[in-house]
């Protein structure tokens, strides 16, 4: 085998570990491609929180089958991730194509795996958690590759069992990294070029610290997340920006509000999932706390770091949710408001506890009720975003624009998108750089250099993206 695709389906922590897989792969001798019909192994990363997700991999998985049986055999297909764990050997009985069955603790073994199944090996399954010995993939920082913002895993699988969600069934109890392995690894990817990175934890602010080397944890701390922050910020002094998804509001403990009060490597920016604005639903969703919890974090924040933004995410139609629970979504939406909101219609997931509630909101109300939230954020958003056109924003060059015309596109320390046209003469890799914000999509900003700011003034580089002459 010698070239490989990956199709990723799914959260962020998809995204670092189809990352990582890619590493893997890369270090067996392999080449990525950019198209299944290109590939010699074919790598489809999963999600299984929505049922959604559930179904968009079996429509992907029938036109790979129609692939590989076109390519007589010639292509090892593997099924990895969440709903790898779900369905276990069960994917392969009822679809025998498939040639590798991988949970995600188990994605170190696909360079081996897939080398055996090209070879004429039965179909694998492998999907047993690393429980006593957790192994974290971490990035093969080097030149090449490497963008400006990095995911780094500090925590795996989940205690919480909120009773909608099958993360603890999927990807097993809370598992959390050494310090030191974190820092080491930021520390590498900041000396490669990396500006920003993102924590990664299905409850990230909940992080403990398996060896102790932290430190004491003070007696009004909760957890050892705010500690970690602060030895980040101690140990990396050249990491532009820090951010952090997702968190558990009830983690917000003073020594996590300290850290963005102090830190001004921590962007203002909080993705907190709330899921529902009726502290009914949050009982029986089991999310162990409450709206005047959730409120009182983001009053916290908002004090420690003034102008913060917080995005969340949103539950509608939940087992016996009626108008007034709805409602109460609507108005906190309304009382924080949220900058940008994912919300999704419920849906059953096999073997969490919500499926004893039984799914009794219509599928047309669900629908009417997310296009309300979609509305509701959208022009919450919209204002927001029209409130910044003429002033000055930092943003974050990560990418080229989707359009693929020259174009780039990034983010505020706040997580507002900014585009850039292709007359801006900016590109990946030009940094943190002061853009004025001339014009407000729904969802984005578009703007350009700011020529007035000390940093472009005094940074040849940027003196020379300018194509319109000396600023």
């Amino acid at each position: 085998m010698k070239r490989f695709y990956i199709r990723t389906l799914g959260c962020q922590m998809n995204m670092h570990d189809s990352d990582r897989v890619h590493e893997l792969l890369c270090d067996a001798g392999m080449s990525p491609v950019d198209a299944p019909e290109l590939a010699d192994l074919v790598v489809v990363n999963t999600c299984s929180v929505r049922e959604k997700a559930e179904s968009k991999l079996d429509s992907e998985l029938g036109k790979l089958r129609k692939l590989k049986t076109s390519r007589k055999g010639a292509m090892v297909l593997v099924v990895a991730g969440c709903v790898a764990k779900q369905r276990g050997q069960a994917m392969l009985d009822r679809m025998p194509f498939v040639d590798v069955v991988l949970g995600p603790d188990n994605l170190m073994s696909l360079p081996r795996l897939a080398t055996a199944a090209a070879m004429g090996a039965p179909p694998t399954v492998a999907t047993d958690w690393d429980v006593d010995q957790p192994t974290f993939l971490r990035s093969r920082a080097s030149n090449e590759g490497l963008r400006p913002s990095a995911f780094v895993s500090i925590s795996k699988g989940c205690n919480e069992r909120c009773s909608y969600c099958i993360v603890p069934s999927t990807r097993g109890p809370e598992r959390h990294r050494p310090a030191s392995e974190i820092v080491d690894e930021i520390q590498e990817l900041v000396s490669f070029g990396a500006l920003e990175v993102i924590l990664l934890g299905q409850t990230v602010n909940g992080y403990q610290d398996p060896t102790g080397e932290l430190g004491a944890r003070p007696s009004h701390a909760l957890s050892d997340f705010g500690a970690l922050l602060q030895r980040i910020a101690r140990d990396v002094p050249r990491l532009a920006r820090l951010r952090y998804t997702s968190p558990h509001p009830r983690y917000f403990d003073p020594s996590v509000i300290e850290a963005h009060r102090q830190l001004e490597v921590l962007c203002a920016h909080v993705h907190m999932p709330v899921q529902s604005g009726s502290d009914r639903m949050l009982k029986r969703m089991i999310r162990r706390h409450d709206r005047a919890e959730y409120l009182e974090a983001i009053r916290q924040l908002r004090r420690a770091r003034p102008g913060l933004t917080v995005s969340t995410d949103l539950i509608v139609g939940f087992p016996t949710e009626t108008d007034d629970d709805f409602e109460q979504t609507l108005s906190l939406m309304q009382e924080v408001p949220f900058l940008g909101v994912y919300a999704f219609k419920y849906s059953p997931r096999p073997g969490t506890a919500a499926l004893r509630l039984g799914d009794d909101v219509p599928d047309s109300l669900k629908a009417e009720r997310l296009a309300r939230v979609f509305d509701l954020s959208e022009r919450c958003m919209q204002q927001h975003l029209e409130g910044l056109v003429g002033t000055s924003q930092r943003v974050l060059i990560e990418e080229p624009n989707a359009r693929g015309d020259g174009g780039v596109s990034g983010h505020t320390d706040r997580n507002e998108i900014v585009h850039v046209e292709p007359s801006g003469g900016l590109r990946v890799g030009d940094g943190i750089v002061p853009l004025r914000i001339v014009r407000a999509y729904k969802h984005s900003l578009v703007g350009e250099l700011d020529r007035t700011d000390a940093t472009v003034k005094n940074n040849l580089r940027y003196r020379l993206a300018v194509v319109s002459g000396e600023p």
